[in-house]
């Protein structure tokens, strides 16, 4: 006696569900339309064909066209870290304008010889300009960063063996009695300069030194072994993390319509009705949390079979571990929605409480970052 209406009513509230086709076209497409977004987002860093970062996309001119801005960017082309493009100042500025572009980086005309003269004197240091999407802070540092890099090695080993490099150590010789020195200082630097000097000359005539690796420029002195860590031991998947977080997020929505019904329900005179038949209250609770349930775990395997046809996600353990995942939040998401209606008492009420409680829940989860 206990079994025939349980299934009766799961059944009425599933035919019911299913009989609107707005209502289930949204409950489908609303979890993975949102859960693809974020997946865009959070999986730009990182390509999930081949697991390496992804490169951040920037815009590089050179106006001054020397050997050291050439050098740069080059240099700046080669990095794993961007995806470079070369257009002009105009479509550059319009490029981070509409977000094609994260930074453009615009080397000025007489770079290349400004920055080799301050190299030493540190007077009149040329301006490098940096056009960024205010939204793409972190990108605007790694550029920096990268950049810095690149520009100390080019312009250092022009310095130490290059033509330009020899025309700033004279400038930089004749003007050291400018240099706000003692004596003591200014014969040191002399000295100094000088070596360099005779260095970089020989550089210049020894045949094949300057083409020689590791010679003439400083460079970093060190190199990174960047290792991605996750707890499971698989590759991290942007989309996996945001269709988890984001189908849990809907499910407890659509689940506060679960709530919300029953309290309808009750204020129509229709649980009175059903408890004047011969069924428990234990099934009529029993019914809408099993239906619910139902209802959230055919959301939640549909998402997550878009998610594995369209961008390859994949599960990594155990496939019954899996579905007991899905089976566990559908239950937590049905329990959820009658929780809703226990404490709502009204259904204008219950809406305000349960939008703010699962706000709160997803936030602090980590569903969505």
């Amino acid at each position: 006696m206990f079994t025939h209406p349980l299934v009766a009513m799961v059944l009425k509230d599933l035919r019911l569900f299913f009989t609107d086709r707005r209502s289930v076209i949204v409950s489908f497409v609303m979890p993975i339309a949102i859960a693809s977004f974020f997946g865009s987002i959070f999986s730009g860093v990182q390509d999930r064909d081949n697991n390496e970062t992804a490169r951040v996309p920037i815009a590089l001119v050179d106006e001054d066209a020397s050997v050291v801005s050439t050098r740069i960017a080059d240099a700046v082309a080669a990095d794993p870290s961007f995806k470079v493009t070369r257009p002009s100042v105009d479509a550059a500025r319009e490029a981070v304008r509409k977000g094609a572009v994260s930074v453009a980086v615009v080397i000025p005309q007489g770079f290349g010889d400004a920055a080799s003269r301050a190299f030493f004197a540190g007077r009149n240091r040329p301006e490098l300009t940096l056009w960024y999407d205010p939204s793409k802070a972190m990108e605007l540092a790694l550029v920096r960063g990268v950049l810095t890099e690149h520009v100390m090695e080019s312009v250092s080993r022009e310095v130490f063996s290059g033509e330009g490099g020899m025309r700033s150590l004279d400038a930089a010789l004749a003007s050291i009695d400018m240099f706000a020195m003692s004596p003591e200082q200014k014969a040191l630097l002399t000295n100094m300069l000088t070596s360099v000097r005779a260095f970089a000359q020989r550089q210049q005539t020894s045949p094949g030194s300057q083409n020689a690796p590791g010679v003439g420029g400083i460079s970093v002195p060190y190199t990174v072994s960047a290792q991605a860590m996750t707890s499971s031991g698989a590759p991290y998947n942007g989309y996996a993390h945001a269709f988890a977080g984001m189908g849990v997020q809907f499910l407890l929505f659509a689940m506060i319509n679960l709530g919300i019904e029953v309290l309808l329900e009750r204020q129509r005179g229709l649980w009175k009705r059903l408890r004047s038949a011969p069924i428990s209250r234990l099934t009529l609770l029993g019914s809408k949390a099993l239906s619910g349930s139902i209802v959230a775990m055919i959301t939640l395997l549909v998402s997550f079979v878009f998610a594995m046809v369209v961008f390859k996600v994949r599960i990594s353990g155990s496939f019954i571990g899996f579905l007991a995942i899905v089976f566990a939040s559908g239950a937590m998401a049905s329990s959820f929605g009658l929780l809703i209606a226990a404490l709502g008492k009204t259904p204008g009420s219950a809406r305000g409480i349960a939008g703010f409680a699962t706000l709160m829940m997803v936030m602090l989860g980590g569903a969505w970052v």
